[in-house]
C-alpha cells in the first residue's frame, strides 16, 4: 500500500491539469512536505486515481522516474476559507482518501527543443506508454518534467482506457499503439531494446504488487466485480498480455 499522509494546508491550485490538482502541505509522520494532490471528487472520478497508481507504481518498478506516490487524507474543513468557489467545492467533495505525489521543486516542463533524450531512455518511455496505452504524452502536452538533467514521468490518468468499459477490455487492450505524436518520437526511441529489457519484468507477481497499492476505497462498488481483489486482477490481465507483444504493435516510430 502507499504511505498515508495527512493534509494540513491547502496552498494553491495547479491550473495546468484538467482535473485542477492542488499544491498542499501534509504531515508525513511528523515532518511536513509539499505534495501535488489529485482530488477523489474531481470530474474524472476515482478511475483516474487508480490509473495514476497502477501506472506510476509499474513505471517505478520498471526503472523509470516517477514522483513518489502517497495517499493524502483530506479533511473538507480545509476548504472553508478557500475564496475560489471551484476549488472550495473540490475540497468539500473530496473528504477522505486522495492521491498525492511528491512536488519536484525546481523541475521544469520538458521541451524537446531544449533537452535531448537518448534512444535507450526514449525507447523505454515509449514502450511503457504503449504498454499502458498512454494517449497523453504528445508534443503538445508531454507530461514530462526535467529535474537536474533527468526526465520524470507524471500524469497517468489518461491511460488504460479499457477500464472505462470492462466487457470490451480484451478487444481494446489488443489494439495497436500510435506513437507518431509521442513527445519522444523525434529521438529515435529504441523500442526493441526496451521490450527485450522490460517485457520479462512484467509478471503476474509484479502486477499483483502494483495493483495492491490501490486503496480498496477506489475499487469498491465497480459493476461486475464482487471484491476489490477481483478488480485488481482485471487491471493486471490486459497489462500482462500486452507486455509480451506490444512492441510489435507500436506504430509511428522511426
Amino acid at each position: 500500500m502507499l504511505k498515508e499522509v495527512i493534509a494540513t494546508r491547502y496552498i494553491a491550485p495547479l491550473r495546468e491539469g484538467g482535473s485542477l490538482p492542488g499544491l498542499v502541505e501534509a504531515d508525513d509522520g511528523g515532518t511536513y512536505g509539499t505534495y501535488v494532490l489529485k482530488f477523489s471528487g474531481a470530474g474524472q472520478g476515482r478511475k483516474t486515481l487508480v490509473a495514476e497508481v497502477v501506472c506510476g507504481e509499474l513505471a517505478r518498478r520498471l526503472g523509470l522516474r516517477v514522483p513518489r506516490l502517497v495517499t493524502i487524507e483530506l479533511d473538507p474543513v480545509l476548504g472553508l476559507g478557500e475564496p475560489d468557489q471551484e476549488v472550495q467545492e473540490l475540497l468539500k467533495s473530496s473528504g477522505g482518501t486522495n492521491l498525492g505525489m511528491d512536488f519536484l521543486s525546481g523541475a521544469l516542463g520538458f521541451d524537446p527543443l531544449a533537452f535531448e533524450v537518448g534512444p535507450e531512455e526514449a525507447g523505454r518511455i515509449v514502450w511503457f506508454d504503449a504498454l499502458v496505452n498512454n494517449v497523453d504524452r504528445s508534443w503538445r502536452n508531454p507530461n514530462l518534467l526535467v529535474r537536474r538533467g533527468e526526465v520524470w514521468l507524471i500524469d497517468h490518468g489518461a491511460t488504460m482506457i479499457w477500464h472505462h468499459n470492462w466487457p470490451g477490455a480484451p478487444a481494446s487492450a489488443a489494439r495497436p499503439y500510435d506513437a507518431s505524436d509521442h513527445a519522444l518520437q523525434p529521438f529515435a526511441p529504441d523500442v526493441a531494446a526496451a521490450a527485450e529489457a522490460l517485457a520479462p519484468l512484467v509478471t503476474e507477481e509484479l502486477l499483483a504488487e502494483v495493483t495492491a497499492a490501490v486503496p480498496d476505497a477506489w475499487l469498491t462498488g465497480e459493476p461486475g466485480f464482487a471484491t476489490p481483489d477481483d478488480l485488481r486482477r482485471a487491471y493486471a490481465r490486459p497489462l500482462l498480455a500486452r507486455a509480451a507483444v506490444i512492441h510489435e504493435r507500436i506504430q509511428g516510430v522511426r
